[in-house]
């Protein structure tokens, strides 16, 4: 009898030491999943906090440095807005460098700084910086093509030797690699994988850049920089000089006449694929009645780049965007 109590006993205490060992164990984990759970809800509401604020930076920064491409990204369906505003912002960081810095290798640091964000943005960790986080979101939600990314960047990169183009060809080899890349990071945030659409957007994206050069021609002329392409002005004896003077001789207008021909040449290509192209790319080649607009505008001023009317921003753009977003064209 004596002996079953002991044996009972037993039990009793290694149950109990079971227990506690038990105890010991489960208890600290659970404190360990609840403060884990608290400070995942923190970041939630810290990361919901800082996203909101990298979405107005970009934003911003695309109003004011883009304001044509601003409009554009407005005009996009709800679910691809934020990401082409955000590479978009990404563009203007690229783009602003090579006039803000005052040395080359200023520029070359800044161009390895956004090579390394991209690797890291593909690593998901993401340099703190409003751009660069916004942009990781874009990625990741639509799986945007990395080399598209890397190829902007490489040719602003190559940008940075501040010379004037040799010929057209290197404009338009230029412009395909940043402007056309930019396109086609838009179509894959509308979902859009489609060859006919890829060829429109490359002959949009050789316009956007060929009109960018023209529109910038007064601003580069200001800080005594052309970059113009060389045999354009050899063909009709423009020197350098007269677009840093703003001359408004009949040569001058000549050149300016050849490079819009060729702006709207590549305009005309990409509504060739019209038919071709799905209506659902339609919302990312709408930069199409900006550059339409503005090579109306030179064409009435009769190719004089400094004529004042150039200098302004037609205050209707905003309407003629619409409407050819209602009409679905482009």
């Amino acid at each position: 009898m004596a002996s079953g109590i002991r044996v009972r006993h037993g039990l009793l205490a290694s149950r109990k030491s079971l227990f506690r060992d038990v105890q010991r164990k489960i208890l600290p984990n659970t404190v360990c999943i609840q403060r884990a759970a608290e400070v995942q809800f923190l970041r939630a509401a810290t990361s919901s906090a800082e996203g909101q604020h990298n979405e107005k930076y970009c934003m911003d920064l695309v109003r004011s440095r883009d304001y044509d491409g601003f409009v554009c990204s407005l005009l996009l369906p709800e679910e691809s807005r934020r990401s082409s505003l955000a590479l978009r912002a990404f563009n203007v960081e690229l783009a602003q460098v090579k006039d803000s810095v005052s040395q080359k290798t200023i520029g070359l640091m800044r161009m390895q700084f956004w090579k390394a964000a991209i690797e890291e943005i593909y690593r998901d960790d993401p340099p703190l910086q409003p751009v660069s986080a916004e942009l990781w979101r874009a990625v990741r939600k639509h799986y945007l093509t990395k080399r598209w990314l890397l190829r902007i960047i490489t040719e602003r990169e190559k940008d940075l030797e501040d010379r004037a183009y040799r010929n057209l060809q290197e404009l338009e080899a230029y412009s395909e690699n940043t402007q056309s890349s930019l396109i086609y990071l838009l179509l894959e945030c509308l979902g859009l994988k489609d060859v006919h659409a890829d060829h429109a957007a490359s002959h949009i994206g050789k316009a956007q850049g060929i009109v960018t050069s023209l529109r910038a021609i007064p601003y580069h002329s200001s800080r005594r920089k052309v970059y113009l392409p060389m045999d354009i002005c050899m063909l009709h004896g423009a020197s350098q000089e007269d677009f840093i003077r703003s001359s408004r001789q009949q040569n001058v207008r000549d050149v300016v006449y050849d490079i819009a021909s060729q702006a709207h040449v590549h305009l005309q290509h990409a509504r060739s694929f019209s038919k071709t192209v799905p209506a659902a790319a339609n919302p990312a080649f709408l930069q199409t009645v900006v550059l339409e607009d503005f090579l109306q505008r030179v064409r009435r001023a009769d190719f004089d780049i400094f004529h004042p009317s150039l200098q302004n921003r037609n205050p209707l753009l905003p309407i003629q965007l619409y409407l050819r977003s209602w009409k679905k064209t482009y």
